[in-house]
């Protein structure tokens, strides 16, 4: 069974519109994990807030986000108000720019998604837009709210549908002369004979890419400890995926005709408005 979308909206090129979906291309869902119990009773163990100052429990109404301030004061928000932060991008990626797809470094990717069409009718629109970037080499750039938080995206064709990298931000990512200093000399020539052992030896430890080469022995390890220990239970039947939201999808070759004809006659936008 497919796993539920986390995301749905819409991709948008110019007058070109299709619903889509985004799913986390990574998951830990699988990963062994264990919960917190009191070792009496074999209960869970619930977190609670505390005010260290009062002592007292603080109960989930009652909490807000605060931004600590110069003077150590914190200027607070509520939850509907960082929800109003940039909501025109909140379900809709719109691609604005492309760029060569080599030309991002791979120290901006952040985190990887797919994204697929949500209905048939869009499903032509969003291959057509696919297969454009496949052919020219390009990378969509666009802005996502991803978990309040508005992202810089890279959109990437990918088999039949699309890779969708969430970039780091300009301030997370750090100059190599930081961390590697300033650019030196190469190194002397190292000997042709010490070059051809080394050469040697990588090719005789090539081979081709597999994913046991990423396996996690720890976590087979866990497995086979939880079955020793494990009584058999019933497992809870799953949820039922939500219906699927459908959209109005706008006619490709027309809403293509028109987008190339306002960019000719207003040099930018549809609306006529220069970038």
């Amino acid at each position: 069974m497919a796993p539920r979308a986390f995301w749905k909206g819409y991709l948008k090129l110019s007058l070109v519109t299709c619903p889509v979906v985004l799913q986390p291309a990574v998951s830990g869902s699988e990963k062994v994990r264990f919960h917190t119990l009191n070792k009496t009773t074999g209960n869970r163990v619930r977190a609670r807030y505390l005010d260290p100052e009062t002592g007292d429990v603080v109960e989930d109404d009652d909490i807000v986000l605060g931004y600590e301030t110069e003077d150590g004061t914190h200027v607070t928000f509520e939850d509907e108000e960082l929800d109003q932060v940039a909501l025109e991008s909140t379900r809709t990626i719109d691609i604005e720019t492309f760029v060569p797809a080599w030309d991002i470094g791979w120290i901006w990717y952040d985190q990887p998604h797919f994204l697929a069409p949500d209905d048939k009718v869009g499903a032509e629109a969003f291959a057509v837009i696919r297969a454009a970037m496949a052919d020219t080499g390009t990378a969509g750039i666009a802005r996502l709210v991803l978990h309040r938080r508005e992202r810089a995206v890279m959109l990437l064709p990918h088999g039949r549908g699309m890779v969708l990298w969430t970039l780091r931000y300009g301030e997370e990512v750090r100059s190599e002369r930081d961390v590697l200093g300033a650019e030196k000399a190469e190194p002397e020539k190292a000997e042709a004979g010490l070059k051809k052992m080394l050469a040697d030896l990588i090719a005789a430890r090539t081979k081709p890419w597999s994913e046991e080469m990423v396996a996690d022995p720890v976590q087979d390890a866990l497995l086979d400890l939880i079955a020793e220990r494990q009584k058999k239970r019933p497992r809870r039947a799953k949820a039922s995926p939500p219906p699927k939201a459908t959209g109005n999808v706008v006619d490709i070759r027309d809403a293509l005709k028109r987008s190339l004809a306002a960019e000719k006659a207003g040099g930018g936008k549809p609306d006529g408005k220069k970038r």
